[in-house]
């Protein structure tokens, strides 16, 4: 994304006096997600008002990635500001703040320099309104936290002070602004708590589930247990005399009829309940009978899609994302041949919030309050589903209890916003837990046939990979791909990478480190059996692996290049030695039911390192007990103590993600809550370590990287302390489960 071309500061007079500054980037067109591009307006904005204080608008929803802390924190750098003084608001969509979407570990890469030089623009303001104050030459002023300087006659300024006469001045150029040496950093690089915890912990915080308007009714929607099925009749007169109940119609849905639905943003049909409350609407729904047309999904089941994959993987496959060399020759001229079949399944996200949107359709107007993390998107689709144009729907960012992709959809803001226009009152949708599991966009399951070529010197010479996974042959299901420039891909003598598809009625998506979260833990737990059979190290062999000379790329592998591409090797042998490092891997023991594990990953921009150290009982109870994290995110980590709860939080993740599915029967989703996905327990977190590999590169974010590594490490480890591979999650079915 390119953010840093000729910009320039809008100065306005606040109401009561104060200085407003807000970035423009005319004429500079970024990539969005989806491929989407767009003219970017005004990327950041701030006010200081006359007692100092000073508010920095956060323009990137917040999941709980840490965000609306970590932003202004970088504004505030360089703007000289005094921390203390600092207030944060989350902004509203509006173009003049730009791209504002959270989602790919890009909040980092794309704000580092524009906030940056937000923060030295606004100060360089409040230098010349203080030079032309004293009549001092520019050059002679300087700032400490929150005042302007005239070391020569001792005079300075607060920032309060000089903030209506800066709004006054021509702006300075944005590309002009020299910036702080890192060593001179007093925010950036310095924990900092996160500024919602107080009203977090103490209950005052506002998420999306608690949004209130004035004469606003709650509402809930009955969907059919099979995806997409349709109403035929439903009990609504009965349903509207209930107590409470405004409003019960029938919601006959968008979603395409396709045999690859992916992440459709469209509308599920159902039966929406309107009431004066959120328990009297759900306990309405109790009584709600309909007779559903179940369609063509209600033929789908996790037997049949298991034995479709069976089938794929035992005929030739349909696809070919990469091959060189000689595969087939390389196998059998091997001196040892290893195969294995790796299997995970689908995953819902699972977000502590569940889904939901507040919406108000006025005088021909929709106004919303979302969580979603792409609100541009929940402004189309919300405009769509009431028929309006997308530019006049005013949107309120509001903070989420969760996202891990699931808010990149927007079916629930296009649902808020058609039963708001239905009942011409100001309406909360809230899903049901049960609602949340059961109509996820979920992460795609997949299957993974490996045989790889060892030759006499313990060296991998061949490798060929058949993912079987969903699609129609044309295209992959949301979340279903694989890029042709995966690692291994051009680091072994001979590789091809494979792949078969069949149709899925359901929708998918992307769930945090879409792709990688499923794909890493294949990959580099079959390294490690690879390392095995060559009876060799699995450090030595990943950075054997590493430091072989890439295979020369097509210049366009598929139609299409990918992340890896941008792969650095170096970066990535560096986690992986840190960790070695930090863990005392060279030291280990062999000790019957006690192993350590060892895997990396790069995704979106980060590179990450993971050993793990487990115990396993005799009954197969897996304790994980130390993890060992080493990352390489750049140059500057923002916000330390955020960061390091980001990774923490991916480990947990990621060892929940093992003990989890989502099964299929007669197209219904099995699993309903979590009593039957459970997330990780406090008394089964290992101890977590976290270490920062500081090199020259610009930052990156820390939404993802950290968590794909972190299964494999897991599996690794196990297999170590028992000479049992698991190949199958979740755990249950290889016949393990955390202690």
């Amino acid at each position: 994304m390119n953010l840093n071309r000729r910009s320039f500061l809008q100065i306005s007079v606040m109401t009561g006096g104060g200085l407003a500054l807000g970035v423009f980037d005319r004429g500079v067109a970024q990539a969005q997600f989806g491929g989407a591009r767009m003219d970017l307006s005004p990327l950041a904005f701030i006010r200081i008002a006359t007692d100092g204080t000073v508010t920095i608008m956060a323009r990137t929803p917040e999941t709980g990635q840490g965000v609306k802390t970590m932003l202004p924190m970088i504004i505030a750098e360089e703007l000289d500001a005094d921390w203390a003084k600092v207030r944060v608001e989350l902004a509203e969509l509006d173009d003049k703040y730009g791209s504002q979407f959270a989602g790919g570990s890009t909040t980092t890469p794309t704000s580092w320099l524009p906030m940056r030089q937000v923060g030295a623009a606004g100060r360089a303001m409040l230098i010349a309104a203080a030079a032309q104050r004293w009549s001092a030459a520019e050059n002679e002023c300087t700032t400490e936290p929150g005042r302007v300087l005239h070391k020569a006659s001792g005079r300075s300024a607060g920032y309060g002070e000089l903030a209506e006469d800066a709004a006054k001045l021509t702006p300075p150029s944005l590309a002009s602004m020299k910036l702080k040496d890192a060593k001179d950093f007093r925010i950036v690089g310095k924990s900092h708590k996160n500024v919602d915890s107080q009203a977090i912990v103490t209950g005052k915080a506002v998420f999306g589930i608690d949004c209130k308007v004035p004469g606003m009714q709650y509402a809930v929607i009955a969907k059919c247990a099979v995806f997409g099925g349709k109403v035929k009749s439903a009990n609504l007169e009965d349903i509207q005399k209930l107590p409470g109940v405004r409003h019960a119609f029938v919601i006959e849905g968008t979603i395409a009829d396709t045999k690859v639905v992916g992440s459709d943003p469209g509308m599920e049909p159902g039966v929406a309940i309107v009431a004066d409350t959120w328990w009297q609407a759900q306990n309405a729904r109790k009584s709600l009978k309909v007779d559903w047309d179940e369609g063509q999904g209600a033929t789908q089941s996790s037997e049949k899609l298991a034995a479709r994959t069976a089938e794929l993987l035992a005929a030739e496959p349909m696809t070919t994302l990469r091959s060189y060399g000689d595969v087939d020759d390389a196998l059998k001229g091997a001196a040892k041949t290893v195969e294995a079949t790796y299997t995970y399944p689908f995953l819902p996200h699972s977000t502590l919030e569940p889904q939901g949107c507040t919406a108000s359709f006025k005088d021909g107007k929709l106004e919303m309050w979302t969580t979603a993390q792409i609100p541009s998107g929940a402004r189309g689709a919300a405009a769509k589903a009431v028929g309006v144009d997308a530019n006049t729907v005013t949107v309120h960012l509001v903070r989420a209890g969760g996202g891990f992709g699931r808010r990149l959809s927007n079916d629930f803001a296009a649902e808020a916003a058609w039963i708001a226009k239905q009942t011409g009152a100001p309406v909360k949708l809230l899903w049901a837990r049960e609602d949340d599991m059961t109509h996820d966009d979920y992460r795609p399951g997949g299957t993974h046939n490996f045989k790889a070529g060892i030759d006499g010197q313990g060296k991998l010479t061949a490798w060929r990979q058949h993912f079987a996974t969903y699609g129609d042959g044309a295209r992959y299901a949301s979340g279903a791909n694989i890029d042709a420039t995966e690692f291994p891909s051009g680091r072994v003598q001979s590789f091809a990478l494979l792949t078969s598809t069949q149709p899925i009625w359901l929708r998918t998506g992307a769930m945090r480190a879409p792709g990688h979260n499923g794909y890493a833990w294949v990959i580099k737990s079959f390294v490690d059996e690879v390392a095995t059979t060559a009876g060799r190290d699995p450090l030595e062999l990943q950075l054997e692996m590493l430091s072989a000379t890439p295979a020369p790329l097509p210049a366009a592998a598929n139609g299409r290049r990918g992340m890896m591409d941008t792969m650095n090797a170096e970066r990535l042998k560096g986690v992986l030695q840190l960790a070695a490092e930090k863990s005392g891997w060279a030291q280990r023991k062999k000790t019957p039911g006690r192993g350590m594990g060892i895997a990396c990953h790069y995704c979106h921009q980060g590179y990450f390192a993971i050993v793990a150290e487990v115990s396993v009982d005799a009954q197969n109870r897996i304790t994980v007990e130390h993890v060992w994290a080493a990352g390489d995110v750049g140059s500057q980590i923002v916000n330390p103590s955020g960061a390091r709860a980001q990774v923490e939080g991916q480990i947990i993740e990621g060892m929940s993600q093992m003990q989890q599915e989502i099964t299929l029967l007669d197209g219904k989703v099995q699993q309903t809550n979590f009593n039957q996905n459970w997330p990780l327990r406090l008394r089964q977190t290992p101890k977590i370590e976290v270490f920062w590999r500081m090199t020259e590169f610009p930052p990156t974010g820390l939404g993802e990287p950290a968590l794909p590594p972190v299964l494999p490490a897991v599996t690794n480890a196990v297999f170590a302390a028992t000479g049992k591979r698991i190949r199958t999650l979740p755990l249950t079915k290889s016949g393990f489960s955390f202690a």
